[in-house]
């Protein structure tokens, strides 16, 4: 892995774990902060495998996007598409036309996280 591919996975990680403690909480506010945190994860992840790779993106939030240049790399990555779709919708406030956050659809950004993490820690490329 090389420097800076573990600089993008680090500050992945650094979201997820911003998540962990909050993630029981029944306040919408918290629960605003564990998707952003989630979907901000993830978008760290996708730009981490695109940066290990040597390749180009675009300066986005979107997850569907960078997925469409993840999957030239990781082909079986394509079935993350429904969920990062969904995902997507809780890019940072500032941007324009960010959704309302339901918990319940930052349920798969749980179970996608160790999926991608899974890349990086065996350094399976």
């Amino acid at each position: 892995m090389t420097t800076e591919t573990r600089k993008w996975v680090e500050k992945a990680e650094g979201d997820y774990a911003a998540a962990l403690p909050l993630r029981k909480s029944r306040k919408k506010h918290t629960r605003e902060i564990v998707c952003f945190h989630l979907q901000q994860c993830l978008e760290k992840y996708l730009k981490a495998r695109l940066v290990e790779a040597d390749h180009e993106f675009p300066k986005t939030h979107d997850l569907e996007k960078l997925l469409d240049l993840v999957v030239k790399l990781e082909p079986m990555w394509e079935v993350l598409r429904p969920s990062l779709a969904e995902i997507t919708d809780y890019v940072p406030a500032s941007v324009a036309g960010a959704a309302a956050f339901e918990f319940s659809d930052a349920v798969s950004a749980w179970f996608i996280r160790p999926w991608l993490r899974l890349t990086f820690h065996f350094d399976i490329f």
